[in-house]
């Protein structure tokens, strides 16, 4: 039986700029560019009481909360926060995964540092990071990652939450299965359409039949329903590709898609800018009506160095989907692919400092 943390740094961005700047504490605070194209990075806890969230349009936070102190992001200092916490995570397990700059999961199935058991390790970590970066962060401690993720937003901000393994079945049975990742709204409403609406739900259907409905998908919900997750914490896995996608309510034409790709490219770029590594690769990602899927990508010699630049290309990509007009499609989606760490990238951009020539995929 593996012992899991998920540890997740509380508010991040906006916690490092109320810790390095006095005047910010007890204000709501928003870390972004103020802009109609410019999205919110992070958002203290006093501007979510307004209803600000992470990766929403600046100017939607800006109504939500005329007050808010808008402050623009600062990764280098991010970056070095995070590389402490890190750095502490190590000293308890060589087993840690991290996701990006903020959480990461952790193995402490045999920690480095005598313990009496994974939530006296997760209680020790979260002591050390207050004590040695004056932030702080959340911790969910479970048997597996699935259970540990979702625990850890249990008791946030500054808490721990348990879910021991005689406790899955009735921890998950009243959960919303919004709660399992990858059941994002769209998927909800086909559950809600079948009488779904809680883990308990779900876990009445035949696997069979999930499968039958939704593919592999349908397994892996068959499997969370019943709190299973065999993934293995994964230490140092390199990014290698990012992105964010949606199905739409109604199916859309090709020329109707420009609002939407310039949504999920902010999105896109934003959860970029939290890995040290830099995509090259830009991927534009279609699902027709009749579930075709068709990808289109480009790679140009300098990585993008910007939102705009981004987005450009991935507009751009949109001309070379040749289908007919009268084509509709269900889905789109915008990501970054073909990292590298950013001195490898910065070597191969010397080799080409005007950036003329391009390669493209598809």
């Amino acid at each position: 039986m593996r012992k899991i943390l998920h540890i997740d740094m509380d508010a991040f961005y906006a916690s490092v700029e109320q810790r390095d700047d006095p005047g910010l504490r007890g204000k709501p605070v928003v870390v972004a560019w103020r802009g109609a194209r410019s999205v919110v990075c992070a958002a203290s806890y006093e501007a979510r009481k307004y209803g600000v969230r992470s990766a929403m349009p600046a100017v939607r936070a800006e109504r939500l909360c005329p007050d808010a102190i808008f402050v623009p992001p600062d990764f280098q200092r991010y970056k070095a926060a995070s590389r402490q916490v890190r750095e502490i995570f190590l000293r308890h397990t060589d087993l840690v995964e991290p996701l990006s700059l903020d959480e990461a999961y952790l193995d402490v199935t045999a920690p480095k540092i005598p313990s009496p058991s994974a939530t006296a390790t997760a209680e020790a970590i979260r002591a050390r990071i207050r004590e040695e970066t004056a932030l702080t962060a959340s911790a969910g401690v479970a048997p597996n990652k699935f259970l540990a993720k979702i625990a850890s937003d249990w008791n946030k901000p500054d808490g721990v939450f348990v879910v021991k393994p005689a406790q899955v079945e009735a921890f998950l049975t009243p959960l919303p299965v919004g709660r399992i990742p990858g059941v994002g709204k769209v998927m909800e409403k086909k559950l809600a359409e079948l009488g779904i609406a809680t883990v308990g739900d779900l876990r009445g259907l035949a696997a069979a039949e999930l499968e039958r409905r939704f593919g592999s998908f349908g397994l892996r919900l068959h499997q969370r329903a019943r709190g299973i997750d065999e993934r293995a914490v994964e230490p140092d896995q390199p990014v290698q590709s990012i992105s964010a996608e949606d199905t739409f309510a109604s199916d859309l034409p090709l020329a109707a898609l420009e609002p939407e790709i310039r949504r999920l490219a902010e999105k896109a770029w934003t959860a970029s800018r939290k890995t040290e590594r830099v995509g090259r690769t830009v991927v534009l990602k279609l699902k027709t009506a009749q579930f075709r899927i068709l990808t289109r990508s480009h790679t140009p010699e300098i990585p993008p160095a910007s939102l705009a630049q981004f987005t450009g290309i991935a507009l751009a990509l949109r001309g070379r989907v040749v289908l007919p007009s009268s084509t509709r499609y269900r889905l789109v989606g915008v990501g970054l692919a073909g990292f590298r760490e950013r001195e490898e990238a910065l070597a191969q951009d010397d080799l080409f400092p005007t950036g003329p020539a391009t390669r493209a995929g598809s």
